[in-house]
Protein backbone atom coordinates (compact mmCIF):
# COMPACT_ATOMS: atom_id res chain seq x y z
CA UNK A 1 0.00 0.00 0.00
CA UNK A 2 2.80 2.47 0.90
CA UNK A 3 4.82 1.83 -2.03
CA UNK A 4 1.61 2.21 -4.63
CA UNK A 5 0.75 5.39 -2.90
CA UNK A 6 5.01 6.67 -3.18
CA UNK A 7 4.49 5.58 -6.76
CA UNK A 8 1.43 7.41 -7.69
CA UNK A 9 2.87 10.22 -5.93
CA UNK A 10 5.91 10.60 -7.46
CA UNK A 11 3.41 9.94 -10.68
CA UNK A 12 1.63 12.98 -10.15
CA UNK A 13 4.58 15.38 -9.11
CA UNK A 14 6.36 14.20 -12.47
CA UNK A 15 2.97 15.43 -14.40
CA UNK A 16 2.82 18.56 -12.56
CA UNK A 17 5.72 19.48 -12.72
CA UNK A 18 5.91 19.15 -16.82
CA UNK A 19 2.50 20.80 -16.96
CA UNK A 20 4.42 23.77 -15.49
CA UNK A 21 6.91 23.79 -17.89
CA UNK A 22 4.35 23.63 -20.57
CA UNK A 23 2.40 26.74 -18.61
CA UNK A 24 5.79 29.11 -18.25
CA UNK A 25 6.43 28.24 -22.14
CA UNK A 26 2.82 29.16 -23.16
CA UNK A 27 3.28 32.60 -21.20
CA UNK A 28 6.72 33.11 -22.44
CA UNK A 29 5.25 31.94 -26.05
CA UNK A 30 2.54 34.62 -25.44
CA UNK A 31 4.87 37.55 -24.91
CA UNK A 32 7.21 36.57 -28.05
CA UNK A 33 4.21 36.57 -30.57
CA UNK A 34 3.15 39.90 -28.92
CA UNK A 35 6.56 41.54 -29.74
CA UNK A 36 6.52 40.02 -33.16
CA UNK A 37 3.48 41.76 -33.61
CA UNK A 38 5.17 44.97 -32.58
CA UNK A 39 8.40 44.32 -35.37
CA UNK A 40 5.75 43.89 -38.18
CA UNK A 41 6.37 47.25 -39.60
CA UNK A 42 10.04 46.86 -40.23
CA UNK A 43 10.80 48.18 -43.94
CA UNK A 44 11.90 45.25 -46.10
CA UNK A 45 15.28 44.67 -47.37
CA UNK A 46 15.99 46.09 -50.62
CA UNK A 47 16.74 43.89 -53.79
CA UNK A 48 20.46 44.27 -53.72
CA UNK A 49 20.92 42.90 -50.41
CA UNK A 50 18.60 39.73 -50.99
CA UNK A 51 21.00 36.79 -51.08
CA UNK A 52 20.70 33.97 -53.87
CA UNK A 53 18.38 31.07 -52.13
CA UNK A 54 18.31 27.75 -53.42
CA UNK A 55 14.66 25.96 -52.61
CA UNK A 56 14.96 21.91 -52.46
CA UNK A 57 11.72 19.67 -52.14
CA UNK A 58 12.07 16.09 -51.38
CA UNK A 59 9.26 14.01 -52.97
CA UNK A 60 8.68 10.23 -53.07
CA UNK A 61 5.27 9.20 -54.52
CA UNK A 62 4.10 13.00 -54.01
CA UNK A 63 1.77 12.95 -57.39
CA UNK A 64 -1.38 14.32 -55.66
CA UNK A 65 0.22 17.48 -54.25
CA UNK A 66 3.48 17.91 -55.58
CA UNK A 67 2.00 20.23 -58.59
CA UNK A 68 0.15 22.76 -56.17
CA UNK A 69 3.40 22.82 -53.99
CA UNK A 70 5.67 23.92 -56.97
CA UNK A 71 3.34 26.20 -57.90
CA UNK A 72 3.29 27.87 -54.67
CA UNK A 73 6.85 28.30 -54.93
CA UNK A 74 6.68 29.81 -57.98
CA UNK A 75 4.43 32.24 -56.77
CA UNK A 76 6.76 34.00 -53.99
CA UNK A 77 7.02 37.72 -53.29
CA UNK A 78 10.74 37.31 -54.15
CA UNK A 79 12.96 38.54 -57.00
CA UNK A 80 12.75 35.56 -59.65
CA UNK A 81 16.45 36.13 -60.41
CA UNK A 82 17.82 35.70 -56.62
CA UNK A 83 15.67 31.72 -56.08
CA UNK A 84 16.26 28.45 -57.40
CA UNK A 85 13.75 25.31 -57.16
CA UNK A 86 15.47 21.92 -56.45
CA UNK A 87 13.01 18.86 -56.32
CA UNK A 88 14.24 15.65 -55.42
CA UNK A 89 11.83 12.99 -57.28
CA UNK A 90 13.30 10.36 -55.31
CA UNK A 91 12.28 6.98 -56.60
CA UNK A 92 8.48 7.59 -57.60
CA UNK A 93 6.57 5.40 -59.23
CA UNK A 94 3.45 7.40 -59.60
CA UNK A 95 3.23 10.45 -62.29
CA UNK A 96 5.24 13.25 -60.00
CA UNK A 97 8.03 12.77 -63.25
CA UNK A 98 4.83 14.21 -65.72
CA UNK A 99 3.61 15.93 -63.64
CA UNK A 100 6.82 18.06 -62.73
CA UNK A 101 8.16 17.94 -66.30
CA UNK A 102 4.82 19.53 -67.44
CA UNK A 103 5.38 22.50 -64.66
CA UNK A 104 8.77 22.88 -66.37
CA UNK A 105 7.61 23.35 -69.57
CA UNK A 106 4.86 26.10 -68.50
CA UNK A 107 7.48 27.61 -66.96
CA UNK A 108 10.93 27.99 -69.38
CA UNK A 109 12.21 31.19 -67.97
CA UNK A 110 12.08 29.80 -64.37
CA UNK A 111 14.91 28.52 -62.37
CA UNK A 112 13.09 24.97 -61.67
CA UNK A 113 15.48 21.76 -61.78
CA UNK A 114 14.17 18.40 -61.29
CA UNK A 115 16.13 15.54 -60.31
CA UNK A 116 14.44 11.88 -61.06
CA UNK A 117 16.54 9.03 -58.89
CA UNK A 118 15.83 5.37 -58.88
CA UNK A 119 16.64 2.48 -56.23
CA UNK A 120 20.59 2.69 -56.89
CA UNK A 121 20.69 6.62 -56.67
CA UNK A 122 17.77 7.79 -54.23
CA UNK A 123 15.33 6.11 -52.45
CA UNK A 124 17.22 5.89 -49.10
CA UNK A 125 14.89 8.40 -47.33
CA UNK A 126 14.23 12.17 -46.63
CA UNK A 127 17.77 12.84 -45.72
CA UNK A 128 19.59 11.19 -48.46
CA UNK A 129 17.52 12.81 -51.00
CA UNK A 130 18.22 16.45 -49.26
CA UNK A 131 22.20 15.65 -50.17
CA UNK A 132 21.36 14.32 -53.46
CA UNK A 133 19.72 17.99 -53.97
CA UNK A 134 21.77 19.48 -52.09
CA UNK A 135 25.40 19.10 -54.50
CA UNK A 136 23.15 20.99 -57.19
CA UNK A 137 22.49 23.96 -54.65
CA UNK A 138 23.93 27.00 -55.41
CA UNK A 139 22.47 29.59 -53.37
CA UNK A 140 24.22 31.28 -50.30
CA UNK A 141 21.09 29.84 -48.54
CA UNK A 142 19.54 26.91 -48.41
CA UNK A 143 15.54 26.90 -47.80
CA UNK A 144 13.01 23.20 -47.39
CA UNK A 145 9.56 22.67 -48.19
CA UNK A 146 7.65 19.27 -47.84
CA UNK A 147 6.12 18.31 -50.73
CA UNK A 148 2.45 19.00 -49.42
CA UNK A 149 3.41 22.15 -48.56
CA UNK A 150 1.62 25.35 -49.71
CA UNK A 151 3.61 28.48 -48.42
CA UNK A 152 2.39 31.97 -48.25
CA UNK A 153 4.26 34.61 -50.62
CA UNK A 154 6.17 36.43 -48.20
CA UNK A 155 7.43 33.12 -46.39
CA UNK A 156 10.45 33.18 -48.30
CA UNK A 157 11.44 36.68 -47.77
CA UNK A 158 10.07 36.87 -44.21
CA UNK A 159 12.80 34.12 -43.12
CA UNK A 160 15.93 35.39 -45.36
CA UNK A 161 16.13 38.40 -44.13
CA UNK A 162 15.79 37.02 -40.77
CA UNK A 163 19.21 35.35 -41.26
CA UNK A 164 20.74 38.22 -43.19
CA UNK A 165 20.16 40.53 -40.35
CA UNK A 166 21.86 38.49 -37.98
CA UNK A 167 25.20 36.56 -37.85
CA UNK A 168 24.34 34.60 -34.80
CA UNK A 169 21.55 32.32 -36.34
CA UNK A 170 22.31 29.46 -38.21
CA UNK A 171 18.74 29.13 -39.56
CA UNK A 172 15.63 30.43 -39.07
CA UNK A 173 12.36 28.54 -38.94
CA UNK A 174 8.16 29.82 -39.68
CA UNK A 175 5.38 27.83 -39.04
CA UNK A 176 2.78 25.27 -40.63
CA UNK A 177 -0.58 25.38 -40.73
CA UNK A 178 -3.36 22.43 -41.18
CA UNK A 179 -4.47 23.26 -44.27
CA UNK A 180 -7.23 20.47 -43.97
CA UNK A 181 -8.32 21.49 -40.55
CA UNK A 182 -11.78 20.56 -41.22
CA UNK A 183 -11.99 17.35 -42.79
CA UNK A 184 -12.06 15.02 -39.47
CA UNK A 185 -12.59 14.93 -36.37
CA UNK A 186 -8.62 13.68 -36.22
CA UNK A 187 -7.50 16.67 -38.12
CA UNK A 188 -9.66 19.35 -35.79
CA UNK A 189 -7.38 18.07 -32.92
CA UNK A 190 -4.00 18.13 -35.51
CA UNK A 191 -4.26 21.59 -35.48
CA UNK A 192 -5.25 22.35 -32.16
CA UNK A 193 -1.87 20.17 -31.46
CA UNK A 194 0.40 22.31 -33.87
CA UNK A 195 -0.56 25.47 -32.51
CA UNK A 196 -0.33 24.79 -28.99
CA UNK A 197 2.12 22.26 -28.21
CA UNK A 198 4.18 23.10 -31.22
CA UNK A 199 4.36 26.88 -32.18
CA UNK A 200 3.63 27.97 -28.91
CA UNK A 201 6.16 25.93 -27.35
CA UNK A 202 8.59 26.82 -30.18
CA UNK A 203 7.78 30.93 -29.97
CA UNK A 204 8.56 30.05 -25.50
CA UNK A 205 11.64 28.25 -25.89
CA UNK A 206 12.94 31.03 -27.98
CA UNK A 207 11.89 33.86 -25.67
CA UNK A 208 13.54 32.32 -22.53
CA UNK A 209 16.35 29.72 -24.09
CA UNK A 210 17.18 31.29 -27.79
CA UNK A 211 16.18 28.13 -28.72
CA UNK A 212 14.21 26.27 -31.32
CA UNK A 213 14.09 23.02 -33.08
CA UNK A 214 13.74 22.95 -37.20
CA UNK A 215 10.27 21.69 -37.97
CA UNK A 216 11.28 20.06 -40.90
CA UNK A 217 9.67 22.55 -43.44
CA UNK A 218 9.80 25.96 -44.03
CA UNK A 219 12.86 26.87 -43.14
CA UNK A 220 16.09 28.18 -44.14
CA UNK A 221 19.72 27.48 -43.23
CA UNK A 222 23.43 28.86 -44.37
CA UNK A 223 24.88 26.63 -47.10
CA UNK A 224 28.13 27.01 -45.06
CA UNK A 225 26.49 24.95 -42.06
CA UNK A 226 25.72 21.96 -44.51
CA UNK A 227 29.13 22.42 -46.01
CA UNK A 228 30.94 22.39 -42.45
CA UNK A 229 28.61 19.94 -41.30
CA UNK A 230 28.70 17.58 -44.03
CA UNK A 231 25.24 17.60 -44.94
CA UNK A 232 21.86 15.29 -43.80
CA UNK A 233 22.85 12.31 -41.25
CA UNK A 234 20.93 9.68 -43.57
CA UNK A 235 20.31 7.53 -40.71
CA UNK A 236 18.16 10.03 -38.96
CA UNK A 237 14.20 9.44 -39.42
CA UNK A 238 13.54 13.00 -37.50
CA UNK A 239 16.65 14.79 -39.59
CA UNK A 240 15.03 18.30 -38.61
CA UNK A 241 16.04 17.59 -34.63
CA UNK A 242 18.87 15.73 -35.70
CA UNK A 243 20.68 18.75 -37.85
CA UNK A 244 19.22 21.48 -35.44
CA UNK A 245 21.36 19.78 -32.48
CA UNK A 246 24.29 19.96 -34.61
CA UNK A 247 23.57 23.81 -35.43
CA UNK A 248 23.46 24.17 -31.73
CA UNK A 249 26.84 22.70 -31.23
CA UNK A 250 28.63 25.26 -33.82
CA UNK A 251 27.58 28.13 -31.57
CA UNK A 252 24.81 29.00 -33.92
CA UNK A 253 21.14 30.11 -32.95
CA UNK A 254 17.83 29.00 -34.57
CA UNK A 255 15.41 31.58 -34.70
CA UNK A 256 11.37 30.93 -35.12
CA UNK A 257 9.65 33.89 -36.92
CA UNK A 258 5.65 33.10 -36.75
CA UNK A 259 4.67 35.41 -38.96
CA UNK A 260 6.42 32.95 -41.71
CA UNK A 261 3.54 30.28 -42.52
CA UNK A 262 2.96 27.33 -45.05
CA UNK A 263 0.15 25.07 -45.04
CA UNK A 264 0.43 21.77 -45.16
CA UNK A 265 -1.73 18.36 -45.56
CA UNK A 266 -2.32 16.94 -42.16
CA UNK A 267 -3.26 13.17 -42.15
CA UNK A 268 -7.31 12.52 -42.20
CA UNK A 269 -7.49 8.81 -40.87
CA UNK A 270 -5.80 7.33 -37.82
CA UNK A 271 -3.42 4.15 -39.27
CA UNK A 272 -1.83 7.68 -41.32
CA UNK A 273 -1.29 9.65 -38.27
CA UNK A 274 -0.44 6.59 -36.08
CA UNK A 275 2.38 5.35 -39.15
CA UNK A 276 3.47 9.28 -38.92
CA UNK A 277 4.16 10.08 -35.41
CA UNK A 278 5.46 6.76 -35.05
CA UNK A 279 8.15 7.67 -37.42
CA UNK A 280 8.51 11.30 -35.44
CA UNK A 281 9.04 9.10 -32.24
CA UNK A 282 11.36 6.96 -33.17
CA UNK A 283 13.21 9.51 -35.24
CA UNK A 284 13.55 11.62 -31.99
CA UNK A 285 14.50 8.78 -30.05
CA UNK A 286 17.89 8.39 -32.05
CA UNK A 287 18.95 11.49 -31.72
CA UNK A 288 18.24 11.52 -27.94
CA UNK A 289 20.71 8.18 -27.96
CA UNK A 290 22.87 10.19 -30.07
CA UNK A 291 23.24 12.94 -28.15
CA UNK A 292 22.12 12.55 -24.38
CA UNK A 293 25.65 11.38 -23.61
CA UNK A 294 26.87 15.10 -23.83
CA UNK A 295 24.35 15.85 -21.10
CA UNK A 296 27.12 15.91 -18.95
CA UNK A 297 30.17 17.60 -20.66
CA UNK A 298 30.86 21.01 -20.88
CA UNK A 299 30.53 21.10 -24.76
CA UNK A 300 27.08 19.93 -24.42
CA UNK A 301 26.37 23.16 -22.62
CA UNK A 302 24.10 24.24 -25.82
CA UNK A 303 21.96 20.90 -26.59
CA UNK A 304 21.40 20.38 -22.52
CA UNK A 305 17.95 22.12 -22.35
CA UNK A 306 16.98 20.54 -25.29
CA UNK A 307 18.13 17.17 -24.14
CA UNK A 308 16.32 17.08 -20.95
CA UNK A 309 13.03 18.20 -22.26
CA UNK A 310 12.91 15.03 -25.09
CA UNK A 311 13.87 13.05 -22.59
CA UNK A 312 10.84 14.22 -20.09
CA UNK A 313 8.55 14.11 -22.92
CA UNK A 314 9.15 11.12 -23.95
CA UNK A 315 10.24 9.20 -20.84
CA UNK A 316 9.16 10.82 -17.44
CA UNK A 317 6.04 11.59 -18.84
CA UNK A 318 4.77 9.25 -20.60
CA UNK A 319 5.92 6.37 -17.77
CA UNK A 320 4.16 9.09 -15.07
CA UNK A 321 0.83 9.16 -17.44
CA UNK A 322 0.61 5.25 -17.45
CA UNK A 323 1.64 5.13 -13.91
CA UNK A 324 -1.40 7.02 -13.08
CA UNK A 325 -3.63 6.04 -15.66
CA UNK A 326 -3.70 2.46 -14.33
CA UNK A 327 -3.66 3.40 -11.08
CA UNK A 328 -7.11 5.38 -11.60
CA UNK A 329 -8.64 2.00 -13.37
CA UNK A 330 -7.27 -0.10 -10.64
CA UNK A 331 -8.79 2.45 -8.10
CA UNK A 332 -12.27 2.14 -10.02
CA UNK A 333 -12.68 -1.20 -10.27
CA UNK A 334 -10.90 -2.06 -6.83
CA UNK A 335 -8.06 -3.37 -7.26
CA UNK A 336 -6.10 -0.62 -5.65
CA UNK A 337 -6.92 1.10 -2.67
CA UNK A 338 -4.84 4.31 -2.14
CA UNK A 339 -4.45 6.51 1.01
CA UNK A 340 -4.00 9.22 -1.07
CA UNK A 341 -7.29 8.72 -3.29
CA UNK A 342 -9.09 12.24 -2.72
CA UNK A 343 -6.01 14.26 -3.32
CA UNK A 344 -4.59 12.51 -6.02
CA UNK A 345 -8.32 12.79 -7.75
CA UNK A 346 -8.16 16.82 -6.62
CA UNK A 347 -4.74 17.30 -8.79
CA UNK A 348 -5.77 15.03 -11.28
CA UNK A 349 -9.08 17.48 -11.78
CA UNK A 350 -6.93 20.33 -11.64
CA UNK A 351 -4.33 19.08 -13.85
CA UNK A 352 -7.26 18.70 -16.56
CA UNK A 353 -8.49 22.07 -15.79
CA UNK A 354 -5.55 24.02 -16.81
CA UNK A 355 -4.16 21.81 -19.41
CA UNK A 356 -7.74 22.89 -21.28
CA UNK A 357 -7.38 26.40 -20.61
CA UNK A 358 -4.00 26.82 -20.84
CA UNK A 359 -4.03 25.13 -24.66
CA UNK A 360 -7.46 27.40 -25.47
CA UNK A 361 -5.32 30.34 -24.36
CA UNK A 362 -2.71 29.45 -27.15
CA UNK A 363 -5.10 29.64 -29.71
CA UNK A 364 -5.74 33.38 -29.46
CA UNK A 365 -2.57 34.22 -31.77
CA UNK A 366 -4.38 32.69 -34.39
CA UNK A 367 -7.90 34.52 -35.57
CA UNK A 368 -10.98 32.10 -35.58
CA UNK A 369 -9.16 29.95 -33.89
CA UNK A 370 -9.93 30.68 -30.10
CA UNK A 371 -13.99 28.93 -30.11
CA UNK A 372 -16.31 27.30 -27.99
CA UNK A 373 -16.61 24.39 -30.32
CA UNK A 374 -12.68 24.30 -29.78
CA UNK A 375 -12.86 24.70 -25.95
CA UNK A 376 -14.98 21.87 -26.23
CA UNK A 377 -12.48 19.91 -28.63
CA UNK A 378 -9.84 20.43 -26.20
CA UNK A 379 -11.63 18.82 -23.36
CA UNK A 380 -12.62 15.99 -25.69
CA UNK A 381 -8.66 16.00 -27.09
CA UNK A 382 -7.66 15.26 -23.22
CA UNK A 383 -9.34 12.27 -22.52
CA UNK A 384 -8.72 11.04 -26.82
CA UNK A 385 -6.01 12.63 -28.39
CA UNK A 386 -3.82 12.63 -25.54
CA UNK A 387 -4.10 9.03 -24.54
CA UNK A 388 -3.34 7.78 -28.37
CA UNK A 389 -0.22 9.74 -28.68
CA UNK A 390 0.62 8.16 -25.01
CA UNK A 391 0.51 4.71 -27.61
CA UNK A 392 2.53 6.20 -30.45
CA UNK A 393 5.50 7.17 -27.82
CA UNK A 394 5.59 3.56 -26.31
CA UNK A 395 4.95 2.16 -30.16
CA UNK A 396 7.54 4.41 -31.63
CA UNK A 397 10.02 3.71 -28.73
CA UNK A 398 9.28 -0.39 -29.37
CA UNK A 399 10.01 -0.07 -33.28
CA UNK A 400 13.29 2.23 -32.40
CA UNK A 401 14.57 -0.87 -30.48
CA UNK A 402 13.21 -3.63 -33.10
CA UNK A 403 15.24 -1.78 -36.02
CA UNK A 404 18.45 -1.45 -33.86
CA UNK A 405 18.48 -5.02 -33.04
CA UNK A 406 17.18 -5.94 -36.71
CA UNK A 407 19.41 -3.19 -38.06
CA UNK A 408 17.00 -2.00 -40.88
CA UNK A 409 18.14 0.79 -43.42
CA UNK A 410 16.91 3.96 -43.53
CA UNK A 411 13.88 4.48 -45.84
CA UNK A 412 11.06 6.65 -47.02
CA UNK A 413 7.92 6.36 -44.44
CA UNK A 414 5.46 7.88 -46.81
CA UNK A 415 2.65 9.91 -45.46
CA UNK A 416 -0.36 9.13 -47.76
CA UNK A 417 -1.97 12.16 -48.89
CA UNK A 418 -5.66 12.91 -49.34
Amino acid sequence: MITANIIVLIAIVSIWLLLMVNIVLIIAGYQYYLSCEKAKEREPLVKEKLPFVSIMVPAHNEAKVIGQTVEALLRFRYPMDRYEIIIINDNSSDDSANILERIQKKNPDRNLTVINTDAVTGGKGKSNALNIGYQRCVGEFIAIYDADNTPERDALRLLVEELVLDDNLGAVIGKFRTRNRDASLLTRFINIETLSFQWMAQAGRWRLFRLCTIPGTNFIIRRSIVEAIGGWDVKAVAEDTEISFRIYMMGYRIKFIPAAVTWEQEPQTIPVWFKQRTRWVKGNIYVLVKYVPLIFKKEGKKVRFDICYFLSIYFVLLTALIISDTVLIFTLIGWVHLNLAGFSGLLWSMAIILFIIGTFVTLSTEKGEMSVSNLLMIALMYFTYSKMWMAVAAYGFYKFMEDKIKKKETTWYKTERF
